[in-house]
């Protein structure tokens, strides 16, 4: 009886320590986001989910005991290395917890992160890096009375097909202005992975969900590629400085981001940023092709291969202007001039291939509405064999078929009620 009272004595405390460190750690992370450039992530594989009947079996798992082992392994690892712990996040989509340490000053981030993977314990070890939108503000002029795509995409014959009603697009970006009279209405939820920074409207996210998804027939600013489209608002950006356009992100709140997006079963994920190569975002966006998430990135044409995630097999890459020489699977779309939504209720004039991606992850929108076979990219319709400048209509029409935009026009005036 004694030994069995003080097994349940040592299970309650540390019950205890993991309830009261944990949530500890994340209000820390929270107030200091730290320095991302001095900071690596540790996985630690979670043990395989399994049910542990017993007195008090509840048909749930509760791992809070191995996360408590986890928590003294990084613990450990930190004290060796002169690290400090910044925050926790689980991602069992990957099967890990993802731990975020942060070294001081004079420190070799790569040379950690070399020597920590090779702890047994620990699946792999990174650098956090950083990601830069591909988006600029436009110059001077006022908002033009017609947006690029109406005419290079013809974009109201498009919307005699499709408007992406109910398609979930998933915006991972900086803050987007919920409250833009553009945009009311067309998020369905959202959530912020940079914490401890201000939550304001941001340039950049509010930008390209405009361009997406903006109100149509409201008599207000643009009408979104996909006006039927919901938003998924995930801030995984921010901007240093509010009064300028500068606008990161980092490996962990991308990474955060991109688990909620395919848990949360969006349809297609809007990436228009560009970096290094990742491993652990890179998984993430393999698991998101796995489960038939279209996934759109921002072409780089400063970066290697035009940066990630536009490098990453599977990912449909988009520029805002021809390439020379461009790979296969590299796209082009509207991105120069593009009237769109800004914080505060204004509209304003962008440029960059973010903004080329929003209009693609706009078109995959309007083609998943009737078809999922759009998952991908592989059925775009370009002036070139994989690639090149897009022809929206074409690529609707080869997704919901059989018609074309003209006989989408003559269909819907037939179908007009005669006066």
């Amino acid at each position: 009886m004694m030994a069995r009272f003080s097994r349940t004595l040592l299970l309650a405390l540390i019950l205890l320590v993991a309830a009261v460190c944990g949530p500890a750690m994340a209000r820390d992370a929270a107030a200091a986001p730290g320095d991302p450039s001095r900071q690596v992530l540790v996985l630690l594989r979670l043990p395989a989910q399994h049910f542990r009947p017993g007195t008090d079996y509840g048909d749930a798992y509760d791992d809070r005991l191995g996360r408590t082992g986890r928590l003294r392994i990084v613990g450990r690892l930190a004290r060796a290395h002169g690290l400090t712990l910044v925050t926790d996040w689980p991602m069992p989509l990957l099967g890990v917890d993802c731990y975020v340490l942060e070294a001081p000053a004079g420190h070799s981030i790569e040379e950690t992160a070399e020597t920590l993977a090779k702890d047994p314990q620990v699946a792999w070890s990174q650098p956090m890096n950083l990601y830069h939108v591909q988006g600029r503000a436009g110059l001077g002029d006022p908002l033009f009375r017609a947006q690029p795509a109406a005419g290079q995409w013809r974009l109201s014959d498009l919307h005699q097909m499709s408007s992406g009603r109910n398609v979930m697009v998933a915006v991972i970006d900086s803050q987007i202005d919920v409250t833009h009279p553009d945009l009311v209405g067309q998020v369905r939820l959202s959530r912020d992975f940079a914490p401890g920074r201000p939550s304001a409207g941001e340039l950049h996210g509010t930008g390209v969900a405009g361009v997406i998804a903006a109100r149509g027939d409201n008599g207000l600013g643009i009408v979104g590629v996909a006006p039927g489209a919901q938003l998924m608002a995930l801030r995984a950006c921010w901007q240093p400085n509010a009064a300028a356009p500068a606008t990161v992100c980092d490996s962990l709140t991308l990474a955060e981001a991109l688990h909620f997006a395919i848990e949360n079963k969006a349809q297609v994920i809007n990436l228009s940023l560009s970096g290094p190569p990742d491993l652990l975002l890179g998984r993430l966006v393999d698991v998101a092709e796995a489960r038939g998430i279209t996934v759109v990135g921002a072409f780089d044409p400063a970066a290697p291969d035009g940066g990630f995630p536009a490098s990453h097999a599977g990912v449909v890459a988009v520029s805002d202007a021809p390439v020379e020489s461009p790979r296969p699977g590299l796209y082009s779309a509207p991105g120069r001039d593009i009237p769109t939504t800004q914080p505060g209720g204004r509209w304003s004039l962008v440029n960059g291939s973010s903004y080329a991606a929003a209009h693609v992850s706009g078109l995959m929108a309007l083609m998943r509405e009737h078809s999922t076979a759009a998952s991908h990219g592989r059925i775009l319709v370009a002036a070139k064999s994989g690639g090149g400048a897009i022809d929206a209509c074409a690529s609707l029409v080869r997704a919901h078929g059989p018609c074309d935009c003209d006989c989408a026009h003559t269909q819907r005036l037939a179908a007009e009620p005669r006066r």
